[in-house]
């Protein structure tokens, strides 16, 4: 979600060089503690790790936990992107001496996850065991899953089916990712057999049967592959495999099922608008929307994600620009206006949707004393529906020029 302006700068703060002056020592009031948070958000979002743990460092000692907690906190957070990994477990541990406050829970989360890593697995289920006693309730699924996972490992089969039951009580057994993955092979294997012509006839995007109201076929064509082309197919599955469980943990299975029906949508529109005139069939349209979704929310919102995430975030743009560059290079049978056109929907949904499943940056290093405003509150989810109903009507535009074009 955007602000409506951007974060007063710290008093005594330079504007220049990402903000690497920082206010005289001595002791800070409240609101200078508040905008050296803010300003040190703000740096760790340009990447520019060193000066955020300064501006962290500053603050470290303040005399309300919770302003210090959040300060160890993105201290933590710094020392880990800079690679000196004990540097920041230590940090997060010192958290924990802490009264408690709105960092602990994190604090705790992070912890476990770097006892996991340094094979300490008992020691891991106990931070998790305290970190779930903290835990909001969207975030209870998955810890109870990681617990699970540990409870498994460590020999107790137990412990790990009340686990796992209780991750299935609380979020989908299935998610909504293997399902649009299952669907989409079986159809798609289907239609490639002998007698699936019927099925390229009916859900194909054919320009002027959608120019004559066949609307569905927008969607449908995600369902299907080039005949006798299992690469195809294949290299659309695995990328979906990669991404689509990771936007569905950011933002829930609801979401991730509008987001991928929208960036379809965005596809089906670009190739109906801008594509040639055979039929397509393919699902990267939407894949390449979810590929965009992935890259601006990152870039954006900054959400805390796992190192794995993080490996595969890094990648994102480079394989954007290499799909596109041949795509443009075999112009003749990929329909890169397709891909363009799910790209472009998925970073404006990105963009303006911030993930509600994992604190962001923002949300952990709020303003001390600031209220958390809730994801279903209507002031925070005014600004991302009316970007939705912009993207529908834009979608839409798009429909009636489509069909002036292919019908003139």
């Amino acid at each position: 979600m955007t602000e409506a302006n951007p974060p007063e700068r710290a008093p005594g703060t330079s504007s220049g060089e990402s903000g690497r002056r920082t206010i005289d020592n001595g002791p800070l009031t409240r609101d200078q503690a508040a905008g050296l948070l803010d300003r040190a958000a703000d740096l760790l979002q340009l990447g520019e790790f060193a000066d955020a743990a300064q501006h962290y460092r500053r603050v470290v000692g303040f005399d309300d936990p919770a302003v210090t907690g959040a300060a160890l906190l993105g201290l933590g957070q710094a020392m880990y992107r800079l690679d000196d990994e004990a540097a920041a477990v230590a940090t997060w541990e010192s958290i924990l001496e802490l009264a408690e406050n709105p960092a602990t829970y994190r604090a705790w989360r992070e912890v476990a996850a770097a006892r996991v890593r340094d094979g300490d697995l008992a020691g891991a289920a106990t931070a998790y065991r305290e970190a779930d006693r903290r835990a909001p309730v969207d975030d209870k699924p998955e810890i109870a899953t990681r617990l699970g996972w540990l409870a498994k490992e460590t020999g107790n089969a137990g412990a790990a089916r009340r686990y796992f039951a209780r991750s299935r009580r609380d979020g989908p057994a299935v998610m909504a990712a293997w399902v649009i993955i299952g669907i989409t092979v079986i159809v798609s294997v289907t239609a490639m057999s002998g007698d699936g012509f019927a099925f390229y006839q009916a859900l194909a995007l054919d320009k002027l049967a959608v120019a004559h109201g066949e609307y569905w076929r927008l969607w449908t064509v995600t369902l299907l592959h080039a005949p006798n082309n299992l690469l195809h197919l294949g290299f659309n599955m695995y990328a979906l495999y990669l991404v689509g469980p990771l936007v569905e943990r950011l933002y829930g299975s609801r979401l991730f099922v509008l987001f991928y029906l929208l960036c379809a949508a965005g596809g089906s529109v670009g190739s109906f608008v801008f594509g040639g005139p055979q039929d397509s069939v393919g699902a990267s349209g939407a894949v390449f929307g979810m590929f965009g979704l992935i890259l601006a929310t990152t870039r954006r919102h900054n959400p805390l994600i796992d190192r794995r995430s993080r490996s595969l975030v890094t990648q994102i743009g480079t394989l954007i620009v290499i799909n596109l560059a041949f795509g443009f290079l075999a112009a003749s049978f990929i329909d890169n206006a397709a891909h363009i056109g799910g790209l472009v929907s998925g970073l404006w949904l990105g963009f303006l949707i911030a993930p509600g499943r994992v604190p962001t940056l923002r949300s952990a290093f709020r303003r001390p004393g600031e209220a958390a405003v809730s994801t279903g509150s209507g002031r925070s989810m005014l600004l991302p529906m009316i970007g939705v109903v912009a993207l529908i009507l834009v979608l839409a535009i798009g429909i009636v020029v489509g069909t002036d074009l292919r019908l003139g």
